[in-house]
């Protein structure tokens, strides 16, 4: 091996641990093992079930190049039988080195017979190693053909060639099971994702719907900036990194109590018993009237200040604003007082009653309010346990902040500006505008993205959002179907 020949396999040694980009890492085995044995052509074969498939065709002479997306190739997979060389060299894990293949007897070379025939090329030597990786397992094997000697003449493959090449094809096997490797730990990530959003669509459909909203919003507005001009594209592991962030973001609502997370009015099931009582109020009147304790005047006084409180109490329970004469006049109502069947004096409306319909906007009580948000805390929990690759080490982080503001009154660590990166900070901005259009929500209609947005201004104005990033994300039209 020569000086140079040692220095670009070296190079190529590094080059290849690098390259993580698999179409290109293909091209790059091939190219390598060509310069590397001074040949003419070459093919690069990947095993599957069904045989070895042709995945790169050089041929420099002739300036052919085939395989990858932009060029694939369509011939059938070679069988694996020891008649073909390529398929012999994976079933022994042995190179072969041709002389002359139109004088060796010991492999069918008709497919390169054709292939001469179809192109007027020659071929004459031929040098076959398999790609087998440090395990000893066989991913292919790679077919090199006609070396030249100085003069451009065709020449029998050197054996110092056949060990470098060897070489080479170890190296390449090893690389690309790495990068099978990775691939398989980013599957099994996707894995995790899609079991862990299918657990919460089981307990929420409409929650589901928001993650993958979310995501959608997400995945257009980040190819939206990657076409502009701006410092804040993201490259391909942050793009990855911030999509698992919004798929994760709410994994923590798996604990919190459905009757907390589907609550679509300030009563939920608590409206029924209310409902009863007036109920047993009307017949316990009707009652009174029929045994003469109170007048039929007084009877109809009290079923019209019945009728005109449960209308009251059923516009509250789906408001979504309560105002101040309502709140007053559901106090008025909750201490109103009835005398039940056992003669004992009851309110028409109980504390956890009146608690409830005081309930100025949306529909949960301070208690209740304080049990969802607490899914932020349990999200970063749940991620904690969970070993990400250093490149996706952020997830925890970035999913369990989606609530925190700049202006420090977010939840559950109140950050402020200077702790909140630039990612958490549109992440919020894009479950917030879903929170706000959703048109699934059991306890509020949607709202039109342009009320929507305006509304990210407020809170903009208000310090809790960023406005250059809404800007953004206002320009993109990330939430339309054309986007």
């Amino acid at each position: 091996m020569t000086p140079e020949q040692i220095r670009q396999f070296l190079s190529m040694c590094l080059s290849l641990s690098s390259e993580r980009d698999r179409e290109k890492l293909l091209s790059q085995i091939l190219d390598t093992a060509m310069d590397l044995s001074n040949c003419d052509a070459g093919t690069l074969y990947l095993l599957e079930d069904d045989g070895l498939h042709f995945c790169r065709m050089v041929t420099r002479s002739m300036n052919i190049r085939q395989g990858g997306h932009a060029d694939p190739i369509t011939l059938p997979p070679v069988p694996m039988e020891p008649s073909y060389v390529c398929s012999w060299v994976v079933l022994h894990n042995e190179p072969i080195n041709v002389a002359d293949v139109h004088t060796d007897t010991r492999f069918n070379f008709s497919g390169s017979a054709k292939y001469d025939e179809m192109t007027g090329y020659c071929t004459k030597t031929m040098l076959v190693v398999p790609l087998a990786n440090d395990r000893g397992d066989l991913i292919g094997a790679m077919q090199l053909i006609n070396a030249l000697d100085k003069d451009g003449v065709t020449i029998p493959f050197a054996s110092s060639v056949e060990l470098l090449v060897m070489a080479i094809s170890s190296q390449a096997a090893i690389s690309l099971t790495n990068m099978l490797y990775a691939e398989q730990i980013t599957s099994l990530l996707d894995s995790l994702v899609g079991a862990l959003s299918a657990a919460i669509d089981e307990r929420t459909p409409y929650n589901a719907n928001h993650t993958r909203n979310m995501v959608k919003y997400a995945t257009r507005f980040l190819d939206w900036l990657d076409k502009q001009d701006s410092e804040k594209r993201f490259d391909g592991d942050k793009k990855r990194t911030f999509l698992l962030s919004v798929w994760l973001h709410d994994v923590g609502k798996l604990v919190v109590p459905l009757e907390v997370m589907d609550k679509e009015s300030r009563l939920g099931p608590a409206l029924d018993g209310i409902q009863q009582r007036f109920r047993a109020m009307a017949l316990l009147d009707r009652i009174s009237l029929l045994e003469g304790r109170i007048s039929r005047e007084e009877a109809e006084k009290r079923s019209t200040i019945r009728e005109t409180g449960m209308d009251l109490i059923e516009r509250v329970n789906k408001a979504g604003f309560v105002t101040d004469e309502d709140l007053a006049r559901i106090d008025t109502l909750a201490a109103r007082e009835y005398i039940d069947e056992n003669g004992k004096t009851q309110t028409w409306l109980t504390e956890e009653e009146r608690k409830d319909l005081s309930v100025r906007k949306g529909t949960l009580t301070p208690e209740e309010r304080a049990i969802m948000e607490s899914h932020a805390s349990v999200t970063a929990r749940i991620l904690g346990h969970v070993t990400f690759p250093k490149i996706y080490a952020q997830v925890p982080k970035w999913a369990s902040a989606h609530h925190e503001y700049l202006n420090g009154k977010g939840y559950p660590d109140h950050l402020t500006a200077e702790d909140i990166p630039w990612e958490v900070r549109l992440l919020t901005i894009l479950d917030v505008f879903d929170a706000l259009t959703a048109r699934d929500r059991p306890y509020k209609p949607p709202m039109p993205a342009e009320k929507a947005l305006g509304i990210l201004h407020s809170m903009v104005e208000e310090g809790s959002l960023d406005g250059d990033i809404l800007a953004l994300y206002e320009a993109s039209k990330a939430w339309e179907e054309s986007a």
